[in-house]
């Protein structure tokens, strides 16, 4: 009865629009989204030729408060987790294209914050053995300005094989 009487009292309570909530509550619905995390896969079509080109991995999960992308990211950033959420989906993607290959490119969403991630840029990360088919779109969730060596980072990357892009340009910090 207390639990629900203060989760109730802390929504009331915002910060920049968000609730606040507990930390602990935070982190058990994160862990439950990290647990039940899956991949779909999108088509991305050619209109002119009628086909398939392209498909972009979109991050799903089953924990009800967390369903959505945004919310998932958000909860991972306040917990200072986002790593391990950008590694979780990595590997699940990898393990995808490891028994089924996916015909075309494969566009992944990377949070900004990730290139400060040094698994990202190891040969020896699962992703990395399909890099050549691989786009990372940089989402613009943070600035650039934050990440130490992002030049140096994105060039580690291009060197393993990714192509990158910038995903949603000029909604948030370019």
């Amino acid at each position: 009865q207390m639990a629900r009487i203060k989760r109730e009292a802390l929504e009331m309570f915002r910060l920049d629009g968000k609730p606040l909530g507990d930390r602990a509550g935070l982190e058990a619905r994160f862990a439950s989204a990290l647990d039940s995390l899956w991949i779909a896969y999108q088509p991305i079509v050619s209109w002119s030729k009628r086909s398939t080109f392209a498909y972009e991995a979109l991050v799903r999960n089953e924990e009800p408060t967390l369903r959505s992308p945004p919310d998932l990211f958000e909860a991972a950033e306040r917990l200072g987790r986002l790593q391990e959420l950008g590694r979780k989906v990595r590997a699940r993607v990898a393990e995808t294209l490891d028994r089924d290959p996916i015909p075309g490119l494969l566009f992944i969403n990377l949070h900004a914050m990730e290139l400060a991630d040094d698994a990202l840029v190891t040969a020896d990360a699962p992703l990395s053995r399909h890099a050549g088919r691989v786009v990372l779109e940089v989402t613009e969730r943070a600035p650039l300005e934050q990440i130490r060596d992002a030049t140096s980072r994105v060039a580690q990357l291009r060197a393993l094989g990714y192509r990158i892009a910038v995903d949603d340009l000029g909604a948030g910090y370019a």
